[in-house]
């Protein structure tokens, strides 16, 4: 795939600053599997240019950074297999190998999958709109990706929480928690990441990769989680557990996940 065939995200670069923007604002930047397929072209070619010093990850428009995956995609017809997003393109570990220095640059909903995209690159810098949360347990589904990494950066007790309950966190909570690095006023958020990128830039850029990769050796484990978590997942998903969760959402009415609690008889 060539950087003129990207649909679902934009791709620029401007000086030696990378941007990519996933560009589906009608359905608050969810992924789909173009989308991750696309995602992962640029941050290889970001990763692979000599001239590009920083990468910025971002949302289209001001509703969302991103909502995560498109539910839609997760939906399986009868003695079918669910060919959900992500599975075979894990854009996780892809954000982990670009071997610049990441920052997140966050407005609105970044919830799902977007939480744990944000919490992968290197830095994340937030807008008062943002919010942050897990979704996957309340629509019948889970995010196998973030477990181990995000208990290290807020802490297993934290981490928890924000999956067992599925409430969402305003910018200046996730600040507290280590989530983000900084909170500015909406209006200022461009002008922040400028600053940060030109302070990354001024620096050495084979110092910078150097010490990228000695923070991410500490987690590299992580990598056998996430192929175990991605293969747990497909099955799930293809359960009928897992399609209430999908079928509510389409349906837009509340799923019922209580008669999976009921014990069978017989």
């Amino acid at each position: 795939m060539s950087e003129s065939q990207f649909q679902d995200i934009l791709y620029s670069k401007t000086g030696h600053r990378a941007q990519i923007t996933i560009n589906r604002p009608e359905v608050l930047n969810a992924f789909r599997r173009r989308t991750y397929e696309e995602f992962c072209v640029a941050c290889g070619d970001a990763s692979m240019d000599i001239n590009i010093g920083v990468v910025v990850i971002t949302g289209a428009g001001s509703r969302a950074f991103s909502s995560g995956g498109d539910v839609k995609g997760y939906q399986v017809e009868p003695g079918g297999q669910t060919k959900a997003v992500g599975f075979d393109a894990n854009v996780y570990e892809t954000i982990r190998k670009v071997t610049k220095p990441t920052i997140a640059m966050v407005r609105g909903w970044c919830v799902g999958g977007a939480n744990v995209l944000a919490a992968q690159c290197d830095m994340t810098i937030a807008s008062e709109t943002a919010r942050f949360g897990q979704n996957g347990p309340r629509m019948g589904s889970y995010n196998p990706w973030g477990f181990s990494y995000m208990a290290r950066v807020v802490g297993e007790k934290k981490a928890r929480e924000i999956w067992f309950l599925c409430r969402q966190y305003t910018a200046q909570q996730a600040l507290e928690m280590g989530l983000v690095n900084k909170v500015v006023p909406d209006d200022q958020l461009e002008a922040e990441v400028d600053q940060w990128c030109e302070e990354i830039l001024a620096l050495s850029p084979s110092a910078l990769e150097g010490v990228k990769r000695h923070f991410q050796v500490d987690s590299e484990h992580i990598q056998g989680y996430w192929d175990l978590g991605s293969q747990a997942l497909r099955w799930f998903m293809e359960s009928p557990e897992g399609q209430e969760g999908v079928q509510a959402f389409l349906e837009k009415r509340k799923p019922d996940f209580w008669k999976f609690r009921v014990k069978k008889e017989g």
